[in-house]
């Protein structure tokens, strides 16, 4: 086979800090909109559809239901974090450093 005649260089990327930046803040109030306007919309739905003020009862419980299994999310996850660094203060203590 023959070399080939250019050489095949990368270039580097030109994506400017201000271009992270930019992408970063767009995907960050993605995330953040996105359970907001569905919560809206979930409220304003029970509303509508029921002619009643009861259902403000039932959309303020959701929210305690969420946040409870967030927490249970939260301490599980933040129990890995604990062993991991755990584990790695044990290596370390290993070492004496």
């Amino acid at each position: 086979m023959n070399a080939p005649a250019e050489p095949t260089t990368r270039s580097a990327p030109t994506v400017s800090p201000a271009r992270r930046v930019a992408s970063a803040v767009s995907l960050g109030m993605l995330v953040v909109l996105v359970p907001w306007l569905t919560a809206l919309s979930f409220v304003v739905s029970l509303l509508i559809g029921s002619d009643c003020c009861t259902v403000i009862i039932v959309a303020s419980s959701v929210p305690d239901l969420v946040e409870a299994v967030l927490d249970g999310i939260a301490a599980v996850i933040f129990g890995i974090l604990a062993a991991i660094a755990a584990v790695v203060a044990a290596i370390f203590s290993l070492f004496g450093l």
